[in-house]
């Protein structure tokens, strides 16, 4: 049992010896109770709070100057009983939202019984109190009603202020990079790690209520997002048995056509829901339960790419998910939660518009989220509060042509230019039709060869190059875990005639990633047309996994590569009031640990390491020391109904791909090489990709790190509106690359000036990052690049906000408008070729060689910026038990650059070799609405049934973006991705 189970196993037994419990997602209601009649006190009245989401009521006691607070409540609809010893004074509807406290201030005529009335309390959304300042929380009634899609991660475009994106892995932009976002399901973290995407996908059918943080964030709830925070609860059981069945489709009937480079005719997807919901109770007033299934299937048939027809492809994923909830005492409730996934792609599905048929794969993919929470009220102002997650994804992905053999880097070997099909996965290049007359005599005729061959046939019927042949690349087995451990306590102390609100929390996490890789034949074949300076005979390039090998040279398969880091934060939170003014003082302490593996610690070294390839080692440690982050907070309460507040955070965002990028053992269990060969196929020499290694970290590091300011104001106004604006300014600084050791000693061509390019005198003058790297190299290998701070990056965002809600009795309506600025010179979201996807976080193509340093180009308008934004959505319940709801999106388009490896004397389709300043160009920008109704029959006793159809994209705006940058790319300066096209779904539902 390894060291860290030991912890966490320990851990769980203190927690259950003390008799505490495991802390639920949860809000709260506190409030303050006025007497009317003279003379009369409120002390002593008996708050009592029930829910059908709470197995057992909850309990306060109102104090002398009249307040009260229930904390720890599930998030739901709760009936507030006021009672004295004389019987029941006033009942009120509260509803209670995730991550919120709601306030029920309540007016009682008189001490004794009177004529009793319940009165709903319309809760202002944009004035409740929250873990930040810039919070919004939606229940369960607003995630069924609005038109959201089946995934987690349609609830995103309910941010008000974030960009609308239709990505499928990076996260959208918040002042931020994507991949820095924190996303929670019943507080479980489930980014993926080491990449900081989404990586979860539960069904919004079991979300019952949804918190979004974007900024202003207090010490409380561990929050080193330098993006947005959002957490999700799922749906529990209760006293009465309760269930749901739904059949949702969408035919490729009901979807317009699609644009793209396809003929939009080739849209041919089939896509169907399968929902089923039951709970109810185990012990009634104690323990309920909730289970649900989830199986969408994604079918495509008869679909072709430019290459022609495509083989029948389908995506099904199986999804299971059970949760316990129990209160075995009043002050005592406990949840467990297990969620299971698995998913098979194959075929059509996996492949892209300008690949043939030959480059489809199977994958698959396991998933499994355990929670464990809970609550315990050791009285009324002390809560403990614990919780015990774990999350595993375990992947494949196989080549469905595979070619039965590993490239190997060495004299005599050969690629066979006749059938390259059969030798890797080919780029087919384009004419050049820039650059000199001599370079383009050098490139065309062989490239003219090769489209002939290769190439697919266009509209006009002619040969084109720039599709892509041959077999997928790589075989991929990947596995990533989280398990995670914290504890909180919450109470409350006088401190003179003052109240503070305590908080204080510890969480423990451990990720890792498992990974065993090799290349496909020859990898990804493309071809150079002896263009490249330094070996000006080479006309084709493959980039493959330099496989280990045995004794006689044969190369067997790689072995695993783990990779891990740890995590420790503590947080220490103070909220407390003098007069009209409500302050927030705390801090968020982290540290952080990666490890390797392949070194083992020498002391006698200067190194501190010799190689021992399997062996996990201690990489590299960000102490606590570096990551002191102060959350403060002022609030002026100026009215009943209004306020005026002011924030600053810091964030230091935990997401690093290094565990992995600089491990040791990526030198000696296979890295990427460039093979070069001549223009007969013949081997030439080849490369090691320096960045593609273990590498050295320069000393002094100081952590990526987010700095934010918000000022801001609330408005609460009559039947439930609420207004809030607010201004606000973050700063990142501190970016980590990994960066040849001598990168600002380097000096290269620009736009064909030799000799020009190269860094400021400035920072020319501090030499290399590594001074003593040689020493190090000599006593165990490694890259020549070395994971250092990139000189000078900055990121810097500016936003103004305006935000309006209002909650009435049939209906829920939330607008906001966002002016932003985005600029800096360091963009984690725009450092490779396909921006949605996976790629290393401090270990990008950021920095690698000429033309992607810091001084290329790079400062101006980043990927992420989009100026305006303007979001709207809501429901409204008819007469006829009908719903309606809406979302209308309108926002700027995406900023883009041209990319040119050749602008800097390099090869073609260089990653980052921005040829003008960064975001000098911008798509169009996007607007759509999404509508929805459902309507609702019930005869009798017979279960309800609801018929519902959502349209999104009503009018169709296909606008495109995520324009190809590579000026030597036949489809420069065109779209490579378009917003979905208008879409029908329809769906049965049976309630019962």
């Amino acid at each position: 049992m390894s060291n860290k189970k030991l912890l966490v196993a320990a851990f769980v037994a203190s927690v259950l010896v003390s008799g505490s419990a495991f802390a639920q997602q949860s809000g709260g209601i506190r409030g303050t109770v006025n007497i009317e009649a003279a003379g009369a006190t409120p002390a002593g009245i008996m708050v009592t709070a029930e829910s059908e989401v709470m197995p057992r009521p909850r309990s306060a006691t109102v104090k002398a100057d009249g307040s009260f607070a229930l904390p720890a409540l599930l998030p739901g609809q709760y009936t507030l009983t006021f009672s004295n010893a004389q019987g029941v004074l006033r009942k009120v509807d509260v509803e209670v939202l995730l991550d919120q406290t709601s306030i029920a201030d309540v007016a009682i005529a008189a001490t004794r019984p009177e004529e009793l009335q319940t009165v709903r309390i319309v809760a202002t959304g944009l004035t409740r109190e929250g873990n930040a300042s810039l919070a919004n929380s939606l229940g369960s009634k607003q995630v069924e009603r609005l038109p959201v899609g089946q995934q987690y991660r349609d609830l995103l475009k309910l941010i008000p202020g974030v960009q609308y994106s239709e990505n499928s892995v990076l996260g959208p932009s918040a002042g931020g990079s994507g991949v820095d976002n924190k996303y929670g399901f019943d507080g479980i973290d489930v980014s993926l790690p080491l990449f900081g995407n989404l990586a979860s996908e539960p069904s919004t059918h079991d979300v019952e209520n949804v918190s979004m943080e974007r900024g202003g964030a207090k010490a409380i709830g561990f929050n080193r997002a330098g993006g947005f925070a959002i957490n999700t609860t799922s749906k529990s059981g209760t006293n009465d048995f309760k269930g749901t069945v739904e059949y949702k489709i969408q035919p490729k009937s009901m979807v317009a056509k699609k644009r793209g480079i396809v003929s939009s005719s080739d849209y041919t997807l089939d896509q169907s829901w399968v929902n089923v919901g039951v709970g109810g109770p185990v012990v009634e007033d104690s323990l309920f339960f909730y289970a649900s299934y989830y199986r969408p299937e994604l079918t495509e048939q008869n679909s072709s790419s430019v290459y022609g027809p495509v083989k029948d492809g389908e995506t099904v994923r199986n999804e299971y998910f059970g949760k316990l909830t129990w209160a075995p005492i009043d002050n005592i409730l406990l949840n467990l939660s297990l969620r299971g996934s698995d998913r098979d792609s194959f075929g059509a599905v996996t492949v892209g518009a300008s690949s043939a048929d030959s480059l489809t794969r199977s994958a698959t993919s396991e998933q499994n989220i355990l929670s464990l929470e809970g609550s315990w009220l050791i009285s009324e102002s002390t809560t403990l509060a614990a919780r015990l997650g774990s999350f595993e994804l375990v992947t494949t992905e196989v080549p469905d042509t595979l070619f039965g053999f590993t490239g190997v880097a060495r004299a005599g070997q050969k690629l066979n230019l006749s059938n390259l099909t059969q030798m890797g996965q080919f780029s087919v290049p384009v004419l050049r039709t820039t650059g000199t007359a001599a370079s383009q005599a050098l490139f065309n005729p062989t490239a003219q060869s090769l489209i002939n061959q290769y190439g697919f046939t266009n509209s006009a019927g002619v040969k084109a190059g720039g599709g892509v042949v041959g077999g997928w690349n790589q075989l991929n087995f990947q596995s990533f875990y989280r398990d995670t451990a914290e504890a909180t306590l919450d109470t409350k102390a006088e401190i003179g005639n003052v109240s503070h609100n305590l908080h204080f929390g510890i969480k423990f996490s451990e990720i890792s990633e498992e990974l065993i890789r090799t290349s496909n034949g020859w990898g990804s074949i493309s071809y150079l047309g002896g263009t490249l300076a330094a070996v000006p005979t080479a006309f084709f390039q493959a980039t493959f996994l330099d496989p280990p090998t045995d004794s006689s040279g044969t190369s067997i398969f790689s072995p695993k590569i783990v990779s891990s880091s740890k995590s420790v934060n503590l947080e220490i939170n103070d909220e407390f009031s003098i007069g009209d003014f409500d302050y927030n003082l705390g801090v968020l302490v982290s540290e952080d640990v990666y490890y390797g593996q392949g070194l083992r610690r020498s002391a006698e070294r200067i190194s501190g390491f010799i190689q021992a390839p399997g062996n996990k080692y201690e990489m590299y440690r960000v102490g606590w020391e570096d990551m002191l982050q102060p959350r403060l907070g002022v609030t002026w309460r100026y009215s009943d109904d209004a306020t005026v507040f002011a924030n600053f955070a810091q964030y230091h965002p935990e997401a690093s791909s290094l565990a992995r990028a600089a491990s040791w053992d990526r030198n000696n269990l296979g890295r990427f090489v460039d093979a070069r060969f001549d223009i007969n196929g013949n081997f030439i020499t080849s490369t090691l990709r320096a960045g593609s290694s273990g590498k050295v970290f320069a000393e002094d590091l100081k952590p990526r790190r987010v700095d934010e300011i918000t000022f801001g104001a609330t408005k609460a106004l009559r039947n439930g509106l609420s207004l809030r604006g607010h201004l606000r300014y973050r700063e990142g600084s501190h970016f980590w690359e990994d960066m040849p050791n001598n990168a600002r000693l380097q000096t290269y061509a620009v736009n064909g000036v030799s000799g020009v390019g190269g860094a400021p005198t400035d920072i020319r003058a501090k030499g290399l990052y590594v001074p003593y790297l040689p020493a190090i190299q000599s006593e165990i290998g490694g890259s020549s690049f070395v994971i250092a701070e990139v000189d000078g990056a900055f990121t810097k965002y500016y936003e103004a906000s305006f935000e309006a809600e209002w909650q009435g009795e049939r209906t829920f309506f939330n607008a906001s408008y966002t002016w932003s600025q985005y600029r800096g010179n360091f963009d984690q979201d725009n450092t490779n070729q396909t921006t949605d996807a996976n790629t290393f976080i401090g270990s990008s193509n950021y920095a690698d060689g000429p033309g992607q340093y810091v001084w290329d180009n790079k400062r101006g308008t980043l990927s992420g910026e989009r100026p305006h934004i303007f979001k709207a959505y809501g429901y409204y319940t008819t007469n006829w038990k009908a719903n309606i709801g809406a979302f209308l999106v309108a926002q700027s388009g995406k900023p883009w650059e041209p990319w040119s490896g050749t602008f800097y004397g390099q090869v073609p389709f260089l990653s980052t070799a921005y040829a003008e300043a960064a975001g000098s160009r911008r798509s169009p920008s996007h607007w759509q609405l999404d509508l929805n109704y459902t309507q609702d029959f019930k005869i009798g006793s017979m279960p309800l049934v609801k018929f519902r159809a959502d349209l999104f994209n009503v009018l169709d705006k296909q606008t495109g973006y995520n324009f190809d940058p590579y000026d030597t790319n036949a489809f420069f300066g065109q779209p490579r991705s378009f917003y979905l096209p208008r879409r029908l779904q329809l769906s049965v539902r049976v309630d019962f």
